[in-house]
């Protein structure tokens, strides 16, 4: 049981992305059912994640008991996959999860049930009577009828709606700060605006806290009404991080290419519709853990669209070739997919869509506003943002075949970065190959977490690709111990990586230097240009004195590439 005791919304922000539950929610219930979740069980547990198959590394297991409580206690209980107490055991809808090859539909139908309070989370006696609603649904019900919901707007408006009471009120705000913002001539403005407003709103919300001296945090030993405003709004925003990706798991849900704005998708209006006027939006059984957990753990209920076969008919038909008289014999199961082959087809067209936007250059300045919310810290998701928007920066430049490894949701989008044991892009051109790692690190950080990384993903690929091959390194900033690691890395004969190693660090300034210059250039840029650029950088290594040399002669070479060749 957990204790709400924030006056803001809550979702549950572990783990990140909702189908990585699937193969630990199946690993608990093969080896643990039946098993008390103690501290034993728990350490146990991540023991086997640890030895698993599909665990690459992500998040720290150095606290094995805490991290099966972050992976374990938070979505897979609280939505009710499973059930811990008074044993672990799989709950009905956790079976369907696990199992199911349309995971989205019971994923979607326990969001709906989220409620607060709830017998698993109990309010605080200091803050009672403040929460009656099912978060995900109100937040359906905002986009909807908004048309689209922004991250900034959800996160400063959406976050005080611990009432579904409150919708209109909270419904209106925002739409009385769209009109305001456009008043604002620079995003300068609008940020202040927005963060001000965001302070007003959280001192409101905690008065009687703020009043009383009650504003210290548990993050902080300084106690200070800046830092608690500071920690509110850093909660606020991974709650609304969390939100975002679990609505877009649905399906029904999607997610701007810029990572900044809720929609509901298209094809997906009569089911959201059908939602949100059939689910109750009262929380259910709050006084009894019993009644609640029979509700939360039924996969059945509550019911969407198309379990009624008619209806995903009636979705086919409208969105493919087939007729009614076609599909009059499928089971439901065929239905489903047949709706999903559907979706594929969709993908497939959003991608060649894109594909076409980004070899006219037609893109671009998408691209480098996208790199400019990247810096700002303005956009949802950063580093996917990050690793998606270089795949598209790298189409621009074009020349070869460039393959990004961030996965994507049923619509194209992107949800996350590349498995630890990939490149973020791989680019093959006619007569060497290109891998391309990115980061968002900086400092100590970036050199203790991306140089080992790095090399090695070199050494792994330069085995398997026996052609000539270099690997960019793009951050906002390169620290000066990554150019060091690199610069002398370069000129080790080591066997791991084939020889040579050849890492070019560049900093997001000059990388998008070199994505304008291609686009502008007067004719169409080939991969021997892009080779010629590369191999001047790594032949310049023995001709300089030391890493700074390098470094200089790095952003010269940049600078000067397809110089002479632009439009304008």
């Amino acid at each position: 049981m957990a204790k709400l005791r924030s006056k803001m919304l809550f979702f549950t922000t572990s783990p990140r992305t909702p189908d990585k539950m699937i193969p630990e929610i199946k690993l608990l219930a093969e080896n643990f059912t039946g098993c008390v979740w103690d501290r034993a069980t728990q350490a146990k547990f991540t023991d086997c994640l640890a030895q698993s198959d599909f665990y690459h590394g992500e998040g720290s297991l150095q606290n094995m008991e805490f991290s099966a409580r972050d992976r374990i206690n938070r979505a897979p209980k609280a939505l009710g996959f499973v059930d811990l107490s008074p044993c672990v055991k799989l709950t009905a809808a956790g079976e369907v999860f696990t199992s199911e090859k349309h995971p989205q539909d019971v994923f979607t139908r326990q969001l709906l049930k989220f409620q607060l309070p709830s017998p698993y989370h109990i309010e605080n006696k200091d803050i009672k009577g403040t929460f009656w609603i099912k978060p995900y649904l109100e937040i359906i019900r905002l986009v909807r009828d908004l048309k689209t919901l922004s991250f900034d707007e959800l996160m400063v408006f959406g976050m005080t709606m611990t009432d579904y009471r409150d919708y209109e009120k909270v419904k209106q705000e925002i739409i009385d700060f769209r009109n305001e913002k456009e008043t604002f001539k620079d995003r300068g403005g609008y940020k202040k605006c927005l963060d001000s407003k965001w302070s007003e709103i959280i001192k409101e919300s905690y008065l009687e806290d703020i009043q009383g001296g009650k504003i210290k945090t548990r993050e902080s030993k300084v106690t200070s009404l800046k830092k608690f405003l500071d920690t509110k709004k850093r909660n606020a925003r991974d709650y609304t991080d969390a939100c975002f990706r679990y609505l877009r798991y649905t399906g029904l849900i999607a997610i701007s290419s810029m990572g900044r704005r809720l929609s509901v998708v298209k094809e997906k209006a009569d089911e959201v519709d059908y939602i949100l006027s059939t689910v109750q939006r009262d929380p259910v059984h709050v006084d009894s853990t019993d009644d609640y957990k029979a509700y939360l753990f039924d996969a059945s209920i509550p019911v969407l669209y198309n379990d009624d076969r008619n209806n995903l008919i009636r979705s086919i038909v409208k969105t493919s070739n087939y007729t009614e008289e076609d599909l009059s014999q499928n089971t439901d199961s065929e239905l489903k997919d047949i709706q999903s082959a559907i979706t594929s087809e969709v993908i497939q067209s959003i991608r060649e869509s894109e594909e076409a936007k980004l070899k006219d250059k037609s893109a671009l300045t998408d691209i480098r506003n996208a790199y400019v919310s990247i810096r700002e810290k303005t956009c949802f998701d950063a580093p996917t943002l990050m690793e998606y928007n270089t795949w598209r920066a790298m189409k621009i430049i074009d020349g070869g075949y460039i393959t990004g490894n961030y996965q994507t949701d049923d619509y194209g989008n992107p949800v996350y970065t590349a498995l630890g044991n990939r490149p973020d892009i791989e680019c093959e051109y006619k007569d060497f190959n290109l891998i391309v790692e990115v980061t968002l690190q900086s400092g100590k950080t970036q050199f203790q977490n991306e140089t080992d990384s790095v090399s090695r993903h070199f050494g792994e690929y330069k085995e398997k690709h026996p052609k000539e091959l270099f690997c960019l390194f793009i951050a906002p900033k390169i620290s000066e111990s990554c150019i060091a690691y690199f610069y002398g890395c370069n000129q080790i004969n080591i066997a791991y990586y084939g020889g040579y190693a050849r890492i070019i660090p560049l900093t997001l300034d000059q990388f998008e230097l070199m994505v304008g210059r291609s686009a502008k250039c007067r004719r169409e840029v080939v991969s021997s240009d892009i080779h010629a650029l590369l191999t001047d950088i790594i032949n310049f290594l023995p001709c300089s004195k030391d890493e700074k040399e390098w470094a200089t002669h790095i952003d010269e070479a940049v600078r000067n590439w397809l110089k002479d060749e632009q439009t304008h």
